[in-house]
């Protein structure tokens, strides 16, 4: 067997440097092995279908009172609403109140007054609704103003309802989530009857929704 010269020897190494060399920047930039994440997904990130209230025990009253402190109590049979998850894990809450629906206790007269075009003006503006800021869910627990904006007659402004401290470890699953607030009617342009009728309107909430709501 013939051994290879000397210089034959350093020219074949050189060229073996030479292409290891070459191919060092293709190493360089080729990608890092994907590897499987081990980060599990943030639950507030997930979308939750919105949650509708429970139409079995849910209840939205109002209270006006005369001039001569007579009390006036009414409802509102008829509502929509719903509780809406949010990507950041707070909640907001929508609801609607039937204005043609709206009865007031014992009086036919007053009930006709309340869907008039003088007061609700049910033909013309058939919802009064309300649309809360995000709230974190510890609100319907410990309690707290919940505030947010309130349409009515077309006129929406912002207003707060307080909700009062639960009752029960689960609120608004085995006891009514409850909220009031006070609106100054004449914000709304409900302007008639103020020789007779307070300005002020108690807004009573006595909420629960359908199991399975967060």
């Amino acid at each position: 067997m013939v051994l290879p010269s000397r210089r034959a020897r350093r020219l074949a190494w050189a060229g073996l440097t030479a292409a290891v060399c070459g191919l060092a920047p293709a190493w360089a930039q080729a990608p890092a092995p994907a590897t499987e994440s081990t980060t599990s997904p943030d639950p507030a990130a997930v979308p939750v279908a919105p949650t509708r209230l429970d139409p079995a025990h849910s209840r939205f009253g109002f209270e006006l009172r005369t001039r001569w402190g007579q009390r006036v109590d009414g409802n509102f049979p008829r509502y929509e609403g719903e509780v809406i998850p949010l990507p950041d894990g707070r909640r907001r809450v929508r609801i609607r109140l039937a204005t043609g629906s709206v009865e007031v206790a014992g009086s036919d007269r007053y009930t006709r007054f309340a869907r008039s075009p003088s007061f609700l003006d049910a033909a013309h503006h058939p919802w009064v609704e309300f649309t809360s800021e995000p709230y974190v869910g510890e609100l319907v627990r410990a309690g707290g103003p919940l505030r947010g904006t309130l349409s009515l007659r077309g006129v929406s402004k912002p207003e707060t309802f307080t909700l009062k401290p639960s009752a029960c470890p689960r609120p608004a699953h085995d006891c009514d989530v409850v909220a009031y607030g006070r609106v100054n009617r004449a914000d709304y342009g409900l302007q008639t009857w103020r020789w007779a009728v307070q300005d002020d309107v108690r807004f009573t909430l006595r909420v629960r929704w359908l199991e399975g709501a967060p």
